[in-house]
């Protein structure tokens, strides 16, 4: 009874947000996670401790919407946070996560957690980055979110980074990235 119940309102999933940069990937999570609090869905929201731009016990997007949230280190410390009867769960910068996070993911996904992810799916040098590739190989539904091109004002995929040092994870915002599209991506020399 309980699988057929899971089946027919929408069971388990796997949801990733994605894209560059100032896309908006937050913003979409929070309005997601919104919705299922006005569902009266039990909801966890978690984010990497490493993302220390904002509050560590809140998820806040750009236009200063805000849902309560987690910090971890990392998956292991997630997977012991997780509430027994949790619905659904929402995880912020996802790219900043270990690769146990796939299969984590995929088991509450099987169990009949909705689990909706959202992150950048490429680094500054546009290389897939963290587990993101492999939770949208998995993933039911993928949104790809786009930012504006500072440079031109086209459709931008692109995290450019132009201040900091070569390193894949350099945690910050407009001080060292902006959006670009293809045509005015260059590549970033530390």
């Amino acid at each position: 009874m309980e699988r057929r119940f899971r089946q027919e309102h929408g069971g388990g999933r796997i949801e990733v947000i994605c894209g560059g940069m100032f896309s908006g990937k937050s913003e979409e999570l929070v309005r997601r996670l919104r919705r299922a609090l006005i569902a009266r869905q039990t909801i966890q929201v978690f984010k990497p401790r490493i993302d220390n731009r904002h509050a560590p016990d809140r998820v806040v997007t750009r236009d200063r919407r805000e849902v309560d949230a987690t910090s971890v280190e990392n998956t292991a410390e997630l997977q012991r946070e997780l509430l027994p009867d949790v619905e659904v769960i929402g995880i912020d910068e996802v790219q900043f996560f270990d690769s146990a996070l796939v299969e984590l993911v995929t088991q509450l996904a099987d169990r009949g957690v909705r689990v909706i992810v959202a992150g950048l799916d490429q680094d500054y040098r546009r290389r897939p980055f963290g587990p993101m590739p492999e939770l949208m190989a998995l993933a039911e539904h993928v949104d790809k979110v786009h930012a504006v091109c500072v440079q031109c004002g086209a459709t931008a995929h692109y995290s450019q980074r132009f201040a900091g040092g070569g390193e894949q994870v350099l945690v910050g915002d407009g001080e060292s990235y902006e959006a670009r599209c293809r045509s005015c991506y260059e590549p970033y020399q530390p």
